[in-house]
Order: structure tokens, then C-alpha cells, then sequence
């Protein structure tokens, strides 16, 4: 089976999870976690070298804070329960995303556990926390005037190659397909810049119950599809 370079994942319906079974929306947000670790662990076997996974949205700042509280938590217990893992599987932490914001805890274990994979070969694992697509783009678009204003003939070189370079992902190949549980189709402020060529595959599992079979029917349902990238067939 042919995998994608970089699969990137909007990780939904952990609330709708915990509903339908009568428990608080936290006991979704945990069984979340198993999912993540699942996903992780399939990638990383199957030869997959990028998965990003949007972890929590720029916009999930205006949740309850009750909720949010649980999610920083959560994040801190995540990475200290899991770093051996990842290591001995030889992945790789990277964040994407206003990482400032991040409560002190939160964000200092979040160092910690890139620090500690910084020298893993494997797949690349990136969370995208705290991260929105358009404030991204807008973060580069000041990073890149401050450059031009001190260099002005930066203007005229400037091109698509370029203005990548001063976006959260400037290391990463961008994905080729994103996978959205829950059954919602939208992108949701998700690497919108990014996902200009990606492939998006929706499936109506909620996260908590995505597994390595719905991510495989995911890259299987990737592999039937024509990509052309504006081109028709005869050019490929």
C-alpha cells in the first residue's frame, strides 16, 4: 500500500463521544487520548513520515474555561505518559502554533518533550496547538514585512517559496491528505494554506473511536483518487 508523505488530522467529536454514552465531555477528551496514541503508533508502522494533528484550535480558547483547564492538563499528562513511547518508537515532537499562550506547565513540558525527541529519526509528530490557519498566515505576512522593510528588494523576490518559509511549517512538506472525524466537512481554520492540493477524506467515526483500520481505509481511499494538481490525466 502507498502511503502519504504527510497525513494531517482534525481530530473531532470526542464531545458527541461522551454524550452518547452519558459521560462529562472530559471522559471524551481522555478517551481522545487513546485514539492519538493508536494513530501514532499505526503511522509511525506503516512508514508514514509527518502526521500532524490539530490538537487545539486558536478558537478553542473561548471554550469553558472549566474545559480548558482540563485540556492544558490533559496535554501535560499526555507527553509525560506517552514520552517514553515515542522515543522508543523513534518519533520525533514538534508544535505548530502560538505556543506563548500555552499555560507555564503546559507549555514548559511541551519543550521538554521536543527536547527530549529532538535526536528521533522516525515520524515526525506535529501538534498543532493553540494554532489557527489565518493567524498564521497573518504572522508571516508581519514577519516577512519586517524583513522587507529592512531589505525592500525582498518585494520583488517575494513568491509562494518564500512566503512558506516564514509560516509555522516551514520544515515540513505540506500534507498531502487530511482526515477529518466526526463527520463534519470543513477545514476549520486548519493549515489553510497548506492543504491547497491535499486530499480530504471525512469519516463519520468520532475520534475516540478511530483506530488503524478507518486510518487505512482513509489512505486507501487516498490512493483511488486521481491527483492532477490542475493538470488533466494525458500530463501526468
Amino acid at each position: 500500500m502507498n502511503v502519504p508523505r504527510h497525513i494531517a488530522v482534525i481530530m473531532d467529536g470526542n464531545g458527541r463521544w461522551a454524550r452518547k454514552r452519558g459521560l462529562p465531555r472530559t471522559a471524551g477528551h481522555r478517551a481522545g487520548t487513546d485514539a492519538t496514541r493508536r494513530i501514532v503508533r499505526a503511522c509511525g508502522e506503516l512508514g508514514i513520515e509527518y502526521l500532524t494533528i490539530y490538537t487545539f484550535s486558536a478558537e478553542n480558547w473561548e471554550r469553558p474555561r472549566k474545559e480548558v483547564t482540563f485540556l492544558m492538563g490533559l496535554f501535560v499528562e499526555m507527553i509525560q505518559r506517552e514520552i517514553n513511547e515515542l522515543n522508543k518508537n523513534n518519533v520525533r515532537l514538534h508544535a505548530i502554533g502560538d505556543i506563548g499562550k500555552l499555560p507555564a506547565p503546559t507549555r514548559k513540558e511541551l519543550e521538554k518533550g521536543i527536547e527530549s525527541t529532538a535526536r528521533n529519526t522516525g515520524l515526525n509528530l506535529i501538534l498543532a496547538i493553540s494554532y489557527g490557519g489565518r493567524a498564521e498566515i497573518v504572522r508571516a505576512a508581519k514577519l516577512f514585512a519586517r524583513d522587507a522593510a529592512a531589505n525592500p528588494s525582498l518585494l520583488d523576490s517575494l513568491n509562494e517559496e518564500r512566503f512558506s518559509s516564514y509560516l509555522y511549517t516551514k520544515d515540513f512538506p505540506d500534507p498531502e491528505l487530511i482526515v477529518r472525524t466526526g463527520g463534519d466537512v470543513r477545514i476549520s481554520n486548519f493549515l489553510i494554506w497548506q492543504v491547497a492540493y491535499a486530499e480530504l477524506h471525512v469519516t463519520d467515526v468520532l475520534w475516540p473511536d478511530f483506530d488503524r483500520d478507518a486510518l487505512v481505509k482513509a489512505i486507501e481511499d487516498f490512493n483511488g483518487r486521481e491527483r492532477r494538481f490542475g493538470k488533466v490525466v494525458e500530463q501526468q
